[in-house]
């Protein structure tokens, strides 16, 4: 679902300030059991889901037969009046093949302890199979009624600000035994309720997981068994983790605190990393064992999918902090996004294009977007072709489904404003009127734009544990930024310049001999292993852009004792061991060409020494001008390049034309720049399929210099060097003869 509006957020705060005291859990032991990442359920989970499974295959191969799907959240609950027959007809009229149904709705289905109603799910599934349009079911655990809450008031989670308080979504404890048994109960029973029905391709579980911050006493306890699990000593612990600090030093596992006090991010930033990836295993583990059961009833040709979203920023921004996607998707046969992004005159594709990417990268295959708004807020209403163009968007970073939350807007909830397909009135729109010539468009092409191949030589290598780390840190040098705004410029000056990139894990052991050359940024926290293998694949070859903080710490927080930057100072050539907020500070003699204004250094500032590298660029300061910003070092048959300082999206887009150029990946589709972007990959009947759009409100001519092909859309011939017309954001889709 949507974020909800500053009202609702408000109103949570309220609630953890009139917060009562934790509850005393019950039955932690079986708890702790179901929490461990090491048991032998967990072990299990993931052996009967890995991704090479017969039916995961079956699932793959079926959705590769598949045309294109085009949707919307439909909840026939939420309807004022009587309208299915016709929302259906308005539906197919709209080349609308498939909806998302139920996920939201488990008080509807069981309104009192195990008293079921099914007949909103049998009336939509009989209406859509009826009018040939696909469903996918959602388990609807991520909202739980209030009878239960009266019942077993210990489901609202206990989190670092106190108990919360019914009302909000996803405000329960996802370890809490009470709710593991009504959930699966719940999911059970719809299950057993709708398992033959033909309308049905896949099931959607839960829906934006997280741990939403449980750190009650149970999930505490579970937290001290898996510490001993992985640490096995306290001596290792406080080693590790540095205790000694302010007699922080546990002695003995009875005496092991609560995290939400004395080991929060300002004192021991190690500790509260730690747990901070326990709780993204307790989601992990939370989905695996949703998707278990769902596909204990489910056939082989339906998939099981989950929406995950992004880090939020009033719209889709960056890396989740909250979970391990790549861990998480392990369990799903196909992994599912929810991408939401500004519209009119801000729209730029580059949030649909990252989540597309993160989303594509996690599984190495095609994915599904389950969210992405049709009018949204006030301020997202498209203006004309915008819708056309962002559905084409999405299927160029290889999506082979798009839904829009949602179809209806609805008429008294938080998500009021937040409006769907259709507005208040039901009633055909200007977005509704394009989503139907994105439709026809969909069906009349699905064979040659479903599973879009990509093969990318850039990567961006991200990482939680990093992330939780420098984020925990900011307030130590005032900083502004967090780890996704030190991303976000490099990802979005290689989308500006149309290089197309992958991400790969960097907590996974990930394989990087796919690429030619990596982004690394803000890698703050990671262990000797990752920094050794990133300098193995600059001596072996490869290119690397990192940024400042990268090598700082080890994988557990703990501030490496060496030269900085630890251990990847070898591949970079310099050392460091200073740093400093700039003021008035910029680069001497604007070494890239970027005019006074965009010359500024901004918020963090290394004050480098150079060893073996080559300074592009030192610090115009009387005081620190002798210091070099950015540097380039040869590392064997590679290049390392280190940027010390945050600069602006000038610098940071000319740092990277350098590096593409020295990784020799400065190609044709580069010679086009924003607001013209172009996408490219391989359709299923191994032609080349090229995407152009206009992301302005102004007419472009763009020099087509590619192989002669037909433009799919007006179905014209187009031939190499002639003159492509793109309308204000318009698209083009050329196959490749």
């Amino acid at each position: 679902m949507k974020k909800h509006f500053l009202f609702i957020l408000f109103l949570s705060f309220l609630n953890q300030a009139f917060a009562q005291k934790p509850a005393t859990p019950l039955q932690t032991l079986q708890v702790e059991k179901t929490l461990q990442a090491t048991s032998e359920q967990t072990l299990q989970v993931e052996k009967t889901l890995q991704a090479t499974s017969e039916q995961t295959l079956q699932v793959e191969k079926t959705l590769q037969a598949t045309s294109l799907l085009f949707g919307v959240a439909y909840y026939d609950e939420y309807m004022p009046y009587e309208r299915l027959e016709k929302d259906v007809a308005m539906m197919k009229e709209a080349g609308i093949n498939v909806v998302r149904i139920a996920e939201s709705t488990w008080s509807t289905v069981e309104p009192q302890d195990n008293v079921w109603d099914f007949s909103h799910i049998d009336r939509v599934l009989n209406a859509m199979h009826k009018g040939g349009i696909k469903v996918i079911i959602g388990t609807p655990t991520y909202a739980f009624p209030t009878w239960l809450a009266k019942k077993y008031p210990d489901i609202l989670a206990t989190t670092s600000k106190g108990k919360n308080l019914y009302g909000a979504r996803q405000n329960m404890d996802i370890t809490n035994e009470h709710f593991r048994f009504h959930a699966e109960r719940v999911i059970r029973k719809i299950m057993e309720h709708v398992k033959d029905h033909p309308a049905i391709i896949g099931y959607q579980v839960d829906n934006e997981t997280k741990a939403y911050g449980t750190a009650g006493d149970n999930v505490q306890k579970a937290f001290v068994a898996y510490m001993k699990d992985k640490f096995k000593t306290l001596e290792a612990v406080n080693k590790a983790f540095g205790l000694d600090y302010w007699s922080n030093r546990i002695n003995n596992w009875d005496d092991f605190p609560t995290v939400n006090g004395t080991f929060n991010a300002s004192i021991n930033a190690s500790l509260n990393s730690e747990f901070s990836k326990f709780q993204r295993q307790i989601v992990t583990d939370y989905l695996a064992w949703q998707a278990k059961i769902v596909k204990e009833y489910a056939k082989p040709t339906q998939f099981v999918t989950q929406n995950f979203d992004l880090d939020w920023h009033g719209y889709s921004y960056g890396i989740q902090p909250d979970v391990d996607h790549f861990a998480a998707a392990k369990a799903l046969d196909v992994a599912g996004v929810d991408i939401y992004h500004p519209t009119q005159d801000v729209l730029t594709g580059i949030e649909i294009s990252l989540g597309g990417d993160l989303t594509r990268s996690m599984k190495n295959r095609n994915y599904f977007v389950l969210e992405t708004e049709a009018q949204g807020f006030p301020q997202w209403v498209p203006y004309p072709n915008q819708l056309r163009l962002q559905a084409f968007s999405h299927l160029a970073s290889g999506a082979n489904m798009l839904e829009y939350w949602h179809w209806h807007s609805i008429h008294n909830s938080a998500e009021t404003y937040w409006k769907g397909l259709l507005s208040h009135d039901f009633e055909p729109n200007p977005t509704y009127n394009e989503a139907k010539t994105i439709g026809k468009d969909f069906a009349r092409l699905s064979d040659k734009l479903i599973n879009l191949k990509k093969k990318n030589d850039v990567a961006v290598l991200f990482s939680n544990e990093a992330q939780t780390a420098f984020n925990a840190f900011s307030f130590g040098w005032g900083a502004r930024e967090t780890y996704n705004d030190i991303l976000r410029p490099y990802y979005d000056a290689l989308y500006k310049m149309n290089v197309g990139m992958d991400f790969v894990d960097g907590t996974k052991n990930p394989e990087l001999s796919n690429y030619k050359l990596i982004i690394v940024p803000a890698l703050y926290a990671a262990s000797d292993e990752l920094l050794k293998k990133l300098n193995q694949f600059v001596k072996d070859g490869g290119h690397v852009v990192y940024t400042f903080k990268s090598g700082f710490s080890d994988e557990n927080v703990k501030v490496r004792s060496t030269v900085q930057p630890a251990i990847i100072n070898e591949a970079c050539g310099i050392s460091y061991s200073q740093f400093t907020v700039p003021q008035n500070v910029s680069l001497k003699n604007d070494p890239f060409g970027v005019g006074k204004d965009n010359n500024k250094i901004n918020t963090w500032m290394e004050l480098i020494t150079p060893t073996t590298a080559k300074v592009l660029a030192y610090y115009e300061h009387p005081s620190w001008g002798n210091y070099a910003a950015v540097t380039q070092n040869q590392f064997g048959k590679g290049l390392a390049t280190y940027v010390g300082c945050m600069t602006t999206s000038a610098l940071t887009e000319k740092i990277m034309k350098d590096a593409l150029g020295k990784a020799n990946l400065w190609k044709t589709e580069q010679s086009l720049t924003f607001p013209i972007i172009t996408k490219s990959g391989v359709n299923q009947q191994g032609k080349t399929i090229r995407y152009f759009f206009n992301y302005s409100a102004v007419p472009q001519k763009v020099q087509y210099t590619f192989n002669n092909g037909n433009e799919l859309l007006s179905n014209k011939s187009i031939a190499t060097n002639t003159s492509l017309d793109l309308e204000a954001w318009g698209v083009k889709i050329i196959e490749e003869n």
